[in-house]
């Protein structure tokens, strides 16, 4: 038993190390390769291959390849194209644009969907070996997050500068600002592929007959009769839309101290290892997880909610606010602290919510609606506009920083998010009643 959580928390680790290792430093890099202004589009990519490829996947593992192999067959697609792009940015200090969005679409592609089929696979495994879901999957989830942030300090720290070695001092060689961190990802998901093979089978189960409309999850869609329903599932689109902001501008943000006429924010620690500081972001979510249950019985989905609106409020407010320098960066903290209640507020208890609303017989299709107006819809409509108000306020300088008015931008988010938490509080109507010990 011990051996099978071992194996799994193993998989787990790497499946998060393989995004963690560019996703929240991305930015720096494109921003010095010449494709500053097309940042919010690589996050959008991700949203909009979420929209089927997730779907399309989960209905070949149903059928025809067992998950835990099409998980390493997806993350060796992914990997290669990965190890693509850290290629390309090798040969040529801006690659061809283009070729590189194509590249790095066909990857995260095949990369989104292993996070359900990484999922599939270990409940799979676990209920083979006789185990308890709820209780066993949560302690090896978390090492999910674990390897996240791992692979994050790995690149904020890593420099090849006349050779190889680890600093937390300023280098324009660290992996966090080059075509490396690709490397490090398309490494990771190669190894991976290589572990998935050696997993316990998880043999397909014959399943009934679906018509397209039932595979692809449509008809989640007659839940928007309900006004609860419609409106928790609208909200949950606009909610969505503040997912992506950070994990693309707030490292160039960061970065952009560098250029600070003051010193002591030009030479603080935030901003030469602003991916290790974005770090507390993913460990706060990691803590966070734990205070979900407690507050969902008190409190109900609506105040829960609610809390996760707000707190987005204050992620983008502090962040307007503060500075890497003394007293300002514990502004940034606090940023990266409440967001681990933003994140996971809104996205576990929402997912919560809909399996104990929803019928059984549409309970997985209202998941993955739940997902598409969150992770789909939302994240891309939210990352793209984002990035319109970052590019009205703030331009790429020739030593590669991201300067401007970075204040007005993060004011405006902050603006956004209260204006949906409000807005909310007076539209969805939820009586909550404790649960009775």
């Amino acid at each position: 038993m011990k051996n099978i959580k071992l194996r799994l928390i193993v998989m787990n680790f790497l499946e998060f190390a393989v995004w963690g290792a560019y996703l929240t430093c991305m930015g720096n890099y494109l921003g010095k390769a010449g494709m500053g202004g097309e940042i919010s589009w690589f996050y959008a990519i991700q949203g909009i291959v979420s929209i089927f490829m997730p779907t399309i996947m989960g209905i070949v593992a149903d059928k025809w390849i067992q998950p835990q192999r099409l998980l390493g067959i997806c993350h060796l697609l992914a990997g290669a194209a990965m190890i693509g792009l850290f290629m390309m940015g090798s040969n040529a200090a801006e690659p061809n644009k283009a070729a590189f969005i194509t590249l790095y679409t066909l990857s995260v592609a095949f990369y989104m969907p292993t996070l359900a089929l990484s999922n599939t696979t270990a409940f799979t495994i676990l209920k083979d070996a006789g185990m308890d879901t709820v209780k066993d999957f949560p302690p090896i989830r978390v090492f999910g997050t674990v390897g996240f942030i791992a692979t994050m300090w790995f690149v904020n720290c890593a420099t090849l500068d006349n050779g190889f070695f680890f600093t937390l001092a300023e280098n324009a060689n660290k992996f966090q600002y080059t075509q490396h961190q690709f490397l490090v990802s398309g490494v990771l998901s190669v190894v991976l592929f290589c572990y998935c093979f050696t997993l316990p089978q998880c043999k397909i189960q014959p399943k009934p007959a679906q018509s397209l409309a039932e595979s692809f999850g449509l008809d989640a869609f007659k839940l928007f009769k309900t006004k609860k329903m419609a409106l928790f599932f609208i909200f949950s689109a606009l909610l969505g839309m503040s997912l992506q902001v950070t994990n693309g501008y707030a490292t160039p943000f960061l970065t952009s101290f560098k250029g600070s006429a003051d010193a002591a924010m030009a030479n603080s620690f935030g901003a030469n290892n602003a991916t290790m500081l974005i770090s507390l972001s993913q460990i706060a979510e990691a803590l966070c997880i734990l205070l979900i249950p407690y507050f969902l019985r008190k409190y109900g989905i609506k105040v829960v909610m609610l809390i996760a609106m707000f707190a987005w409020v204050l992620r983008f407010g502090f962040f307007g606010l503060g500075n890497p320098a003394m007293p300002g960066v514990l502004l940034f903290i606090g940023s990266c602290i409440v967001y681990g209640v933003a994140f996971d507020f809104f996205n576990v208890s929402g997912g919560l919510f809909v399996d104990k609303e929803c019928d059984p017989n549409v309970k997985a299709s209202a998941q993955g609606l739940f997902m598409l107006m969150t992770n789909g819809l939302g994240a891309t409509i939210g990352t793209l506009a984002a990035g319109k108000v970052i590019d009205h306020y703030c331009q790429w300088n020739d030593a590669g920083y991201l300067m401007g008015d970075w204040q007005s931008a993060w004011f405006i988010f902050a603006g956004f998010a209260l204006v949906v938490a409000v807005a909310f509080m007076f539209l969805f109507q939820y009586k909550h009643e404790p649960e009775q010990k």
